[in-house]
């Protein structure tokens, strides 16, 4: 078969390309997922040793975790719209080649300026891949078995996860910290090699692409990330409320930009479908409980109950594999079952899990600690492939683009909100935040869970 970057033939949304090729065409598809998850976290592992071989600070080294989640932040809704535009084939392949050359780069820095310089372009690359990749689903698998292609989705994030801070070790054990970067390279051709074999070409949109809507949607995003942030380490708050307007000033300058557009980059039309907006909401909820879950717990097990790092590795552990155990059941159930029910359901025991961990006796043991997080990782298995599911189908197929867009979007959105939460109650008390994390926590399960119930008046 010709390795060409377009192929000829191109595969109506909900058809699926043949049986022969979705292996391979899915396995393109989760290699990319695998990659840009792992390296969303599994530099955090290494900071130090970075830090200390590139002759910088600890705190200026946070910059090569925070570039590439930032670049991912901005860049997902603007490279979703662009897929519309020239296809999601195009966009993926693009994003791989680009996280492939750029983690060979990030390999061979010599200094600080230069590896975040790679991790921006190595950022990019994996928002190229993250941004459409629900959308190209829709293509390589039909429509009624979108479930179950959203559900070997959330298995291999939730592998991807939970596996990252252990792989990091363990490279760094055998190798320098440029490995971290480094396997990524045949990866990445591999994934690469399988795409241009086997992923369909896409319709194309007759639109051009609005680069002043893009800057704008990128600048509103990486503002209210960056925001976040600096609220919940209290750095000033006049300093916070003039960043907090400046990022209101790009919305607004962004949602008259795209007034009238019928495909627009920050997808407010899509947010007008109930059944969107509601999982979209459900879907911001439910991963700010999971971030401040697994900020908080590490405070709450090493300072709180004397466990070490590692017992506290292997203690939160249970939440990602269970997690990753349920979704594929989850995602099946989906084809069969409302998303709605599913995802109310499973919310309701994360809510729970998070109770139940804030209950947590003065000295529990190590089976009342992993009981409960399997509860958790349960409940959260069991909403995220119905949701994903929901949040694709419920977009016309023109605009699968956008939807896509918006699945990864809400999942960073929530974990920077949690994480910066997390931050803001340890700054208020370092002996009970983590506990009021865990709480909070409860409250947006339970907030999702309504929501989430409240999309089967909508079926």
């Amino acid at each position: 078969m010709s390795l060409r970057f377009a192929r000829t033939q191109v595969y109506p949304a909900g058809e699926g390309v043949p049986a022969a090729e979705r292996l391979s065409a899915m396995l393109s598809l989760m290699l990319g997922v695998c990659m840009s998850s792992l390296d969303t976290a599994i530099a955090n592992t290494a900071l130090p040793t970075m830090a200390h071989d590139l002759a910088t600070t600890e705190s200026m080294s946070v910059w090569i975790v925070s570039a590439y989640q930032l670049i991912m932040a901005a860049c997902l809704l603007p490279l979703a719209g662009l897929g519309e535009i020239v296809g999601h084939r195009r966009v993926i392949m693009s994003g791989l080649v680009i996280f492939t050359l750029a983690s060979l780069f990030c390999g061979l820095s010599s200094s600080l300026e230069w590896l975040v310089v790679a991790r921006v372009l190595q950022g990019f690359g994996a928002a190229a891949v993250m941004s459409v990749n629900a959308a190209m689903l829709r293509f390589v698998y039909p429509s009624n078995q979108m479930g179950r292609a959203a559900g070997i989705n959330a298995l291999v994030v939730g592998i991807s996860f939970a596996s990252g801070p252990t792989i990091a070790s363990l490279i760094l054990s055998l190798a320098s910290w440029h490995w971290l970067f480094w396997v990524n390279v045949p990866t990445g051709i591999l994934a690469v090699y399988l795409g241009l074999r086997s992923l369909p070409a896409t319709p194309r949109g007759r639109a051009s692409f609005d680069y002043a809507a893009g800057l704008l949607c990128s600048a509103f995003f990486a503002l209210l990330i960056f925001t976040l942030n600096e609220a919940a380490h209290a750095q000033g708050w006049g300093r916070v409320a003039g960043e907090f307007v400046l990022t209101l000033a790009f919305l607004v300058l962004l949602l008259r930009r795209q007034s009238g557009m019928t495909a627009p980059i920050l997808a407010v039309d899509l947010l007008r479908l109930p059944v969107f907006a509601l999982s979209a909401l459900t879907g911001v909820c439910s991963f700010a409980t999971q971030a401040l879950a697994f900020v908080s717990l590490p405070f709450l097990f090493q300072q709180v109950l004397g466990y070490t790092q590692i017992e506290t590795g292997f203690l939160i552990t249970p939440w990602s594999v269970v997690v990753a155990l349920a979704a594929p059941i989850a995602g099946r159930l989906s084809d069969r079952y409302s998303s709605g029910m599913l995802g109310g359901v499973g919310l309701a025991l994360l809510c729970l899990g998070m109770v139940s961990l804030a209950l947590l006796p003065h000295q529990p043991s190590v089976p009342d600690i992993l009981w409960r997080m399997m509860l958790c990782g349960a409940g959260f298995g069991f909403f995220q492939s119905p949701n994903i599911r929901a949040i694709m189908t419920s977009a016309p197929v023109e605009r699968s683009g956008g939807a896509s867009g918006m699945v990864g979007t809400v999942r960073l959105l929530g974990q920077s909100c949690g994480a910066a939460m997390v931050a803001a109650c340890l700054h208020v008390s370092s002996a009970y935040g983590a506990l009021a994390a865990l709480w909070l926590g409860a409250l947006f399960a339970g907030l999702a869970s309504v929501a989430s119930f409240m999309r089967l008046q909508y079926r």
